[in-house]
């Protein structure tokens, strides 16, 4: 019998799947999700429920929800960050999907599992739980996305908050040394920052990258090295962005420059600066990377290889990737620990708070 683990997903088998599931194609960014100036508008976050105790509202549960995450897509690594930092591996368990066949047609699937099936829920496509969620859904299939494993249906895909439930709602599972990136007294800062960071940060490269004028283009390209340009100031003097401890706002810059120079690069043409070319931000990416559940959730290998292919003119990353030693490149030296007034601990523990203060 064949290796069924081990077997390639082609496009034609694929596509029977597919069928045989009822699985709709997956929306094109590059033309559903353009405006009239060519700038990219990411499509809204259809399942968005908040949770909460009150009415209507998702409930908090161990081994109820699953994660499901993509290694290359910074949107979903944040979850998976958090997820570990917390110590929430066995309250919500996780799965990372794969595209589907050469060409992902159908967006996410698994294709690294035994018979392309997710071996909790027995899907193939992530799309499915979207649809068993409301059959009539047209966008696209995201990630992260936390399904209910009892109902096989999304509950929510809203990554603008997802780690803030994981950090609030999940606290009654967390250890009782945990850090606590989402401290009460911070947590308006935090959202205000969070919220500036996403378009001009996080939403930066999508921006370029999917943009069809070049006005948008600029846009995107100016929001972007002004506020790398803040960012390097802001951390001039303070360990991380809100001082001495790891907050929430640090995974989400981190996972965005994790992937700038090995990856996002290659589809934005002429960049103004490398992020190793920030003193600073480049010596606090690697402060950060040398916490495990940072270091555990950064596949530098898979998002930075692209296919090989036989043209003259190949991209760096095509000819270079597997010369790279990503581990020791973003493990060098750094000093950034003498920033801070505490510079053994990198987090604000959630049992030791009154010993602990903020600098900022």
């Amino acid at each position: 019998m064949a290796d069924l683990k081990k077997s390639i997903w082609t496009d034609e088998q694929v596509e029977i799947d597919a069928k045989e599931r009822g699985v709709k194609p997956r929306p094109k960014e590059t033309k559903s999700e353009i405006d009239e100036r060519g700038a990219f508008i990411r499509q809204p976050n259809r399942f968005a429920t908040p949770f909460g105790d009150q009415e209507g509202q998702l409930k908090a549960e161990k081994g109820r929800y699953r994660l499901f995450w993509a290694k290359g897509c910074h949107w979903s690594n944040r979850a998976s960050i958090v997820r570990e930092l917390l110590g929430l591996e066995d309250v919500i368990s996780a799965q990372i999907v794969t595209h589907t066949g050469e060409t992902n047609v159908y967006g996410w699937g698994f294709a690294n599992q035994e018979n392309h099936e997710d071996p909790v829920t027995k899907a193939k496509f992530l799309s499915e739980f979207y649809f068993n969620a409301d059959p009539d859904y047209d966008g696209r299939a995201t990630v992260p996305s936390l399904v209910d494993i009892t109902t096989n249906k999304i509950v929510n895909n809203d990554y603008h908050r997802l780690t803030n439930y994981l950090e609030v709602n999940f606290a009654p599972w967390q250890p009782e040394d945990a850090p606590d990136l989402y401290p009460e007294k911070l947590r308006k800062e935090i959202d205000l920052f969070n919220d500036w960071l996403f378009p001009n940060i996080n939403n930066a490269h999508y921006r370029m990258a999917f943009c069809q004028s070049l006005v948008a283009y600029n846009e995107a390209y100016d929001d972007f090295f002004n506020a790398m340009d803040k960012l390097e100031e802001r951390l001039e003097n303070q360990r991380f962005l809100f001082g001495d401890y790891v907050t929430d706002s640090d995974v989400r810059f981190f996972v965005t420059l994790a992937r700038w120079d090995s990856y996002y690069y290659k589809n934005l043409g002429p960049q103004k600066k490398r992020m190793m070319e920030y003193k600073n931000i480049w010596a606090y990416a690697r402060d950060l990377y040398e916490i495990p559940a940072f270091k555990n959730n950064t596949y530098f290998k898979d998002f930075s290889k692209v296919p090989k292919n036989q043209t003259i003119f190949n991209s760096f990353n095509a000819r270079f990737a597997d010369q790279i030693d990503y581990e020791a490149l973003w493990s060098q030296p750094q000093t950034r620990r003498f920033l801070s007034r505490t510079p053994d601990e990198k987090f604000l523990r959630r049992n030791n708070k009154e010993k602990r203060s903020w600098k900022k």
